[in-house]
């Protein structure tokens, strides 16, 4: 037997035992597990940006239990089974990929993703064409994935220059509102940069929330080391200027590889 089949099968028992036998997960609802499934899937991604293979192996290993602990769940009122679930996502691909399962022709990845919002929108699941933005997402991954799906039907810029030309413009727009407008309007004027600056990202082929987290650990790693710094001299960061701190912070820096 494939041992990919025999392992997923041991998980499935697994889940049927402990839902029968163990008081927590007995207790375990849908509702119950959607915070932790949120908190495991950012854990997923907190080792994909590490690159830490043997963790990402273990997240996902985590996400695999959550998926098969909703299945059983919905299974125990009739709604669906994992039968149901896995069947449902084999259906969607094969219908969302003509070009390899019918005679529709597709070259390269951008084609496939134009195809694949065309086919969705007209399969009648969702309205319009952002409606399957999911509305908890967090506002710059959601702005990303609303620009990728007006993209699929062609409403996007037609060159990269154009999109920087926008966060020109966007810029000067903040800076006139930040002098002369009131609080919302500088508000505004500041979301309308950053949607600019994350297409500008989407069109260098550059993920910004992935950029930022990046930046953030960065600024986390580099200001641990001045706390550190700092404390060996027994002095405590409020009594030193930011110019001494900015001295530990380019020592900070240099110690990166590649720096």
């Amino acid at each position: 037997m494939d041992p990919r089949l025999t392992a997923f099968e041991r998980l499935l028992t697994i889940m049927d035992e402990l839902r029968a036998g163990c008081p927590w997960d007995k207790k375990q609802t849908l509702e119950s597990l959607r915070y932790l499934t949120i908190e495991e899937t950012y854990e997923l991604s907190d080792a994909i940006l590490e690159k830490d293979m043997n963790e990402i192996k273990k997240e996902l290993g985590d996400l695999m239990l959550h998926l098969v602990f909703y299945s059983k769940i919905a299974s125990e009122t009739n709604a669906f089974d994992i039968t149901d679930v896995l069947n449902g996502i084999c259906d969607k691909l094969v219908h969302r990929h003509p070009h390899i399962y019918s005679d529709v022709t597709a070259n390269d990845a951008e084609t496939v993703k134009n195809n694949w919002e065309k086919i969705k929108l007209g399969e009648g699941s969702k309205k319009t064409v952002l409606g399957g933005v999911p509305a908890s997402l967090p506002a710059m991954v959601k702005a990303y994935r609303i620009q990728e799906k007006a993209r699929g039907v062609g409403f996007d810029w037609d060159h990269v220059g154009q999109v920087w030309d926008k966060v020109q413009e966007e810029l000067g727009e903040l800076q006139y509102e930040k002098l002369n407008g009131s609080p919302e309007k500088i508000e505004d004027e500041f979301g309308d940069l950053l949607f600019a600056l994350i297409n500008y990202a989407r069109f260098i082929d550059i993920n910004p929330e992935d950029a930022l987290e990046r930046t953030n650990k960065k600024f986390i790693r580099r200001f641990n080391f001045i706390e550190q710094k700092v404390n060996e001299t027994g002095k405590s960061m409020h009594d030193m200027t930011l110019a001494e701190l900015d001295v530990f912070w380019n020592e900070a820096k240099a110690q990166e590889p590649g720096k």
